[in-house]
């Protein structure tokens, strides 16, 4: 039997497994030049030798015009050694993950599945047709397992039928979309066909028995319900990845705190409730997606296992057991990918020993990074923009955030070499305001900017002074200049250390009158 991805749960599995400015409208175009530092007693490589473009290591473009980027290095060393600061520990174990053939989310449009597959989706909608009429899709013994103050499906299509006797023939809806009423029903039946390979009788058989727990989990009812908000910070939407799907954000390490724990999964009643309040969770977000055959329905998940309970924690243990299954069972291929970050050693050896209990196809929309990959990992996902800045981006959802720019203004990610210095020069042809933003993720760099006017006889003006930046500052520069004659603002970061990082940065040009 096939299996489906579930959508992620909030608890570790463990037992379970602004617009470009065309060039024309510029008054600034964009260089980049990084510098390696040679060690004294060795001599730099000439400059001709070592100039070499890097528009491939930059994505996406920047914000104005392509921006002429230069390469000048004198390299100390050719060999750099990458430990745990590059890569997870156990790296048998990161490799084998690594191999897993890469998962592409299936088209939805009519003309592109196999005759095949058109065969089997037809055949499903004549059966699901053929159960609706006869009243037989959900039987009568379902109800005994629903809340008495429940409304079961049944008598709602009573009163509809007595509304519009002509107009309906015991019609179902799932996620508020009526079953083969409606254009946009050939999606979520294809999402049950391919979770049990296109194998009508199974697929249908997983629909029936989902609209039967729906109904006794009360679902419809549950969407409205107010569970609070003490779970806010371990699940939360936050925006798209680069294909728009939304991104779910699952935070393990919150579990860490006593009180919350104690309160979330100390008794079964408690175990109840979160599992409830993930439910909800899960239902408001699937609402939102776009149920069209070109739409986006499915989420990317993002799994945080930062200081996440080990495999130890029984109570949590039973909740993610439950959870999982009800997920599996119920909430079929909802899931675009699963990139688990900042993961410890023993979640590697638990999937190395799940693996091959698993389908290929579940197991191609898993990504594992450890904790010094997490944003480079996000980042091939995720444009940096969009990215939380707590995980390496420059996205914030807090009011404090620099007004200049929002998740529509892209940003420029630069691999920032060891024992190098990286400028970013933007060339100011007329008078304007230059505002931007920065980071390194990571930080232990030393960054500086100043303006360098073309005029001989002209000064240069430091905007701000080379200062050294840690993990402890503020994780992104936010920085602006009036830029009144002809010019070129140079920033500078020089990464003195022997860890390969991660430069983010954006600009943007403002008017500027006298």
């Amino acid at each position: 039997m096939a299996e489906s991805t579930p959508p992620s749960t909030t608890a570790p599995p463990p037992e379970n497994p602004s617009p470009a400015i065309p060039e024309s409208e510029s008054p600034v175009k964009l260089a980049e030049t990084e510098t390696h530092v040679p060690k004294e007693e060795e001599s730099p490589v000439p400059e001709e030798e070592s100039r070499a473009k890097i528009e491939s290591e930059t994505t996406p473009e920047p914000p104005v015009s392509a921006p002429a980027v230069q390469v000048e290095e004198h390299t100390e060393s050719q060999t750099i050694t990458e430990s745990e600061d590059t890569q997870i520990k156990e790296p048998k174990k990161s490799s084998f993950i690594q191999s897993a053939v890469s998962f592409k989310v299936e088209s939805n449009l009519l003309s592109d599945l196999s005759d095949f597959e058109r065969k089997s989706l037809e055949d499903f909608k004549t059966q699901l047709k053929q159960s609706l009429s006869d009243k037989t899709l959900l039987p009568k013994s379902s109800k005994s397992a629903a809340s008495s103050a429940l409304n079961t499906i049944e008598s709602a299509l009573k009163e509809e039928d007595e509304k519009n006797p002509d107009e309906n023939d015991g019609e179902v809806s799932i996620w508020g979309i009526p079953l083969l009423k409606d254009d946009r029903t050939d999606v979520i039946l294809l999402k049950f066909l391919r979770a049990r390979d296109f194998r009508v009788n199974d697929a249908f058989s997983m629909l029936k028995n989902t609209l039967i727990w729906r109904e006794n989990f009360g679902i419809d009812k549950l969407v409205d319900e107010d569970l609070g908000d003490a779970l806010e910070k371990v699940v939360f939407m936050h925006g798209h990845d680069r294909e728009g799907h939304p991104v779910c954000y699952n935070v393990y390490g919150e579990f860490q705190n006593k009180d919350l724990y104690t309160k979330t999964f100390s008794s079964e009643e408690k175990r109840e409730k979160f599992l409830k309040w993930r439910i909800q969770f899960l239902e408001k977000s699937i609402r939102k997606l776009d149920f069209d055959a070109g739409g986006v329905n499915t989420i990317f998940q993002v799994n945080d296992l930062k200081n996440a309970p080990g495999p130890g924690k029984r109570d949590l243990r039973l909740a993610t057991r439950q959870a999982l299954h009800l997920l599996q069972d119920n909430y079929p291929e909802f899931v675009a990918k699963q990139v688990f970050i900042n993961v410890p050693w023993w979640y590697l050896a638990f999937y190395t020993m799940m693996s091959p209990f698993m389908t290929q196809r579940t197991k191609s929309k898993f990504v594992f990074a450890g904790p010094s990959k997490t944003a480079e990992t996000l980042f091939k996902y995720v444009s940096p923009e969009q990215v939380p800045i707590q995980y390496g981006g420059l996205s914030v959802d807090y009011c404090d955030c620099n007004p200049d720019f929002t998740v529509d203004d892209p940003a420029t990610v630069l691999s920032l070499k060891t024992a190098t210095k990286q400028f970013v020069e933007i060339i100011c042809s007329e008078k304007c305001i230059i505002v931007w933003e920065l980071r390194v993720v990571g930080w232990d760099v030393t960054y500086s900017a100043e303006f360098v006017p073309s005029a001989e006889n002209s000064y240069i003006v430091v905007i701000q002074k080379s200062t050294k930046m840690t993990s402890s500052d503020d994780p992104v520069i936010s920085g602006s200049f009036k830029v009144s004659e002809i010019g070129k603002i140079v920033l500078t970061v020089d990464n003195p250390t022997f860890k390969r990082k991660k430069l983010l940065y954006r600009y943007k040009v403002l008017p500027f009158s006298d």
